[in-house]
């Protein structure tokens, strides 16, 4: 349980919040039974007991938010938990102050006309009732995809990078080759960028699997790819069997938990895809040149190659 989900069970045992019938976005450990948990992050949502991945039906008299550090998200985020709520219910949010709670709570206030918080836990808990006055139309824009980049993808926050096509992507993709073949598979496929490239670019390519723990970022990809051959996952590599056994691979890992790097994350994809390749099948992946991963890519590959390094990101092709 983060400290900003203890703050939130803080505010309810000490009676500044009532018990009633509640949501709670990017739900941890309920603070009350009977919540209706949303939860999109799969390792997270696999640890709660009842929840569900994208919550439609409002009405709530409580709406509970736990923030994260994306202000676009959290935007998002209480615009929809407004449009949840009942009228007259109350929405609560909850939030790291190393994570911009108090800057967060300050946008919500202006946006409201005023709230009511507490401190505690290093985490900052506020709440207002839902009123006439309405959620900013920039909020509001950011519940649904949403048209980025060129304009020839949609994604929405709470996806990695969801408005920009980022820098190792783009750097992964400048180096895979063309000769891919038979099934292949895009582990962290995000908003869908590498799949629809190899699609683009490998004509021998007859299937593409693409997995990622975020829901929204496979519902993003499912707009963005439509091609038949492209089927999307909501998986935790690390803890979920893959789909299949596939002839290449392609990987831009995720290596953040929290707000510090964490290698442990990608080198889990690492063996992930050793064990998901057929004999002689190919892994790209891109990551950033610090992170220690070339003992595990030694230790479960045949063979294996740095194809570019811009001293900031390092492609690597390896062999099973």
């Amino acid at each position: 349980m983060s400290q900003a989900t203890r703050a939130l069970a803080h505010a309810f045992d000490i009676g500044a919040l009532a018990a009633r019938r509640a949501f709670f976005l990017r739900a941890e450990d309920p603070p009350f039974a009977e919540i209706d948990a949303e939860q999109s992050f799969r390792p997270a949502y696999l640890r709660l007991a009842k929840a569900v991945p994208r919550l439609e039906n409002g009405g709530h008299e409580l709406g509970l938010v736990l923030l994260t550090k994306h202000k676009e998200e959290n935007f998002a985020n209480i615009a929809r938990g407004w449009a949840l709520l009942a009228p007259g219910g109350t929405l609560v949010c909850a939030g790291a102050n190393d994570d911009g709670a108090a800057s967060l709570e300050k946008h919500v206030g202006k946006a409201f006309g005023g709230v009511d918080s507490l401190s505690k836990f290093h985490s900052r808990v506020f709440w207002f009732a839902k009123a006439e006055r309405t959620p900013p139309e920039y909020w509001r824009s950011l519940t649904t995809l949403q048209p980025v980049g060129d304009g020839s993808w949609v994604s929405q926050p709470g996806v990695f990078s969801w408005d920009r096509i980022d820098d190792g992507s783009t750097l992964l993709a400048a180096h895979l080759p063309h000769d891919l073949f038979g099934h292949v598979a895009d582990f962290g496929c995000g908003w869908g960028f590498l799949t629809r490239h190899v699609l683009n670019s490998c004509p021998a390519v007859t299937k593409i699997d693409g997995i990622d723990a975020e829901h929204r970022a496979v519902e993003a990809a499912r707009a963005n790819v439509p091609d038949p051959r492209a089927s999307f996952h909501w998986l935790d590599l690390i803890n979920e069997a893959t789909p299949a056994t596939y002839d290449a691979i392609v990987c831009n890992p995720p290596f953040h938990a929290g707000r510090a790097a964490e290698p442990s994350l990608g080198q889990g994809f690492i063996a992930v895809a050793a064990r998901a390749l057929k004999p002689r099948g190919r892994f790209y992946m891109v990551a950033n040149r610090g992170l220690p991963y070339e003992p595990l890519l030694k230790a479960n590959f045949a063979s294996f190659e740095t194809l570019a390094d811009n001293n900031k990101f390092r492609v690597t092709r390896a062999v099973r």
